[in-house]
């Protein structure tokens, strides 16, 4: 998120301990009309998640509960949380608070049991901004949370950009969850001195206790929040209970693993330079990263125990950003060749970037932004699937029309995706003048749902 200190920017509005509940939207009756068909994927109307009047919500993330496939929990900048008890056509708002703040950077996931987790940075009463990372769970499917929990508190250091992981698998560490995230020796510090590192923390007892964190990156990074740091940590869980990490920084993109549930990690191993670096100029997006986002599948298809990591750079020139993915078959030791995901002609934008794996199926879905159809700023919503374990993708647009982003709002830093058997919901922010709203589409994958 922009890391704006808390009396500053545009952000110094939010009321922290305000809950705002019974606020259900959506877009009406045609919320199941059918907007485009192409193969098997089908899309419906974009639907509207935040409400008409929230105040620019931004930087997005979307979950399952694996209980119910139709409840669906959302969340946003800077404490903004959504859920859905009907696949995701009508959405309740609400606002999250805690004791120890609430600061954006929000990541919601989903236990085995149906609970769900929503992490995210903190601006404590007592302690000092993003001092934390905090973790708040949900037993009701998104409607309330509790208080939460602090991981890595370690002052006078930072603790920034945190994702969050379940081990769903029959391994035994099954239902540990695990979170990763970027310390700072001081955030936004030019001295050489001050250093970044990656962090990974556990908690066996479904987030009541988080353990003290282990350093996971072998080479640190710079203070300054851009290419010489070292974030984007995304944890992804094998099919035997492996943990793995990768994240970007002044070696491209690096990677790492943990074969004993999150006590210690091996060797970081190189997996790709990533020309450019990972802070992006897009016009027209205040702030534009391309860090990886790293899933694993743990299905029963062919390319059960693959890893994959999605991310954008600018390799083929700053006005063609473009979407890349890269695989393992071997548990991260050696990776193959780089895909481009989007699958237009040269010279168009795609960025920020999202992924998930349909876990029923070990199909990839890929959800970014996407310019081919512009010369200017006018921005659309492409989702890319593959069913052949990353080799190749199709692309579909899923944004009813396009919209032109304006520079001098911050836009946030991430959308997202989830699927569940062939159910796919992506989500993302788009902007109209100076306005943010939250949106949706219901996407179907025929062939997945065989």
């Amino acid at each position: 998120m922009n890391k704006k200190l808390p009396d500053e920017g545009n952000m110094k509005r939010i009321l922290y301990g305000v809950v705002i509940m019974g606020l259900v939207f959506g877009s009406g009756s045609g919320s199941h009309d059918i907007i485009s068909s192409q193969e098997t994927v089908t899309v419906s109307r974009n639907i509207l998640v935040s409400h008409p009047g929230s105040v620019r919500p931004e930087e997005v993330v979307i979950c399952i509960n694996p209980k119910n496939p139709n409840n669906l929990v959302a969340g946003a900048n800077l404490d903004f949380f959504y859920h859905s008890m009907d696949g995701g056509f009508t959405w309740t708002e609400g606002r999250l608070s805690s004791p120890l703040g609430v600061w954006g950077d929000p990541c919601v996931i989903a236990d085995d049991e149906g609970n769900f987790y929503y992490g995210h940075l903190s601006n404590p009463v007592e302690g000092e901004w993003i001092d934390r990372i905090v973790v708040q769970k949900s037993t009701d499917g998104g409607a309330t949370w509790n208080q939460g929990a602090g991981i890595g508190l370690n002052p006078p250091k930072d603790q920034d950009k945190e994702w969050l992981a379940a081990d769903i698998t029959d391994s035994p560490y099954r239902n540990n969850l695990y979170a990763a995230w970027t310390e700072f020796d001081r955030y936004g510090s030019d001295d050489p001195e001050d250093r970044t590192r990656i962090l990974a923390a556990r908690s066996i007892d479904s987030g009541v206790h988080w353990s003290d964190p282990v350093v996971v990156s072998d080479v640190t990074g710079n203070c300054l929040d851009s290419d010489e740091t070292v974030e984007g940590a995304v944890p992804a869980v094998g099919p035997k209970g492996e943990i793995y990490l990768c994240w970007a920084g002044p070696l491209g993109l690096t990677f790492d693993k943990s074969l004993d549930g999150g006590q210690t990690f091996g060797e970081d191993i190189p997996v790709t330079p990533l020309p450019g670096g990972w802070d992006i100029d897009v016009a027209g997006i205040y702030r534009c990263n391309g860090m990886p986002i790293t899933a694993c599948d743990i299905s029963d298809s062919p390319y059960r125990g693959h890893i994959y990591i999605l991310w954008s750079d600018q390799r083929n020139g700053v006005g063609d950003t473009d979407v890349f993915l890269v695989k393992s078959a071997d548990g991260g030791k050696t990776w193959g060749s780089v895909t481009r995901v989007n699958d237009d002609p040269p010279g168009r934008q795609q960025f920020f970037p999202w992924m998930t794996i349909d876990q029923k199926t070990g199909y990839i879905y890929a959800v970014f932004y996407d310019r081919r159809d512009s010369t200017d700023y006018s921005t659309e919503i492409y989702l890319a699937r593959s069913d052949d374990g990353g080799r190749t993708f199709t692309n579909h647009k899923i944004s009813d029309y396009p919209f032109n982003p304006v520079s001098g709002i911050f836009f946030g830093d991430y959308i997202g995706i989830a699927a569940d058997g062939g159910m796919i919901y992506p989500i993302w922010a788009r902007m109209d003048g100076v306005d943010l709203s939250i949106w949706t589409a219901v996407v179907t994958d025929g062939a997945a749902r065989r």
